[in-house]
């Protein structure tokens, strides 16, 4: 898959936001200078991890508590079992670039 310009670095605020890269909505991260993307939908329940509450690496399930790492996509803690999908980004200038990536 080709990389996908999301936007401009200075649209992406510290902590989680949801973005859609073509039929996928995703859950870009930024902590410090690093950047994250996983699948938006928790493997648990339907709920959108971008709404979730970020604890050092952990993006928490606003429906259930799971905890899923933004850096694998695997799941912390239950009830979640199964990871989420994880997407390669890289910044060019000051452009976030995006691309599948999945385990």
């Amino acid at each position: 898959m080709s990389w996908e310009d999301i936007g401009s670095i200075t649209k992406f605020p510290p902590g989680a936001t949801r973005v859609e890269l073509g039929a996928e909505s995703l859950a870009l991260v930024r902590i410090g200078d690093d950047l994250y993307a996983i699948g938006d939908t928790c493997s648990h329940a339907q709920a959108s991890l971008s709404e979730g509450e970020l604890w050092d690496y952990a993006l928490e399930c606003p429906l259930h508590g799971a905890e899923f790492d933004v850096r694998t996509g695997k799941p912390g803690s239950l009830p979640a079992t199964q990871p989420v999908p994880t997407y390669e980004v890289r910044v060019e200038g000051d452009r976030v670039m995006i691309r599948a990536a999945q385990e």
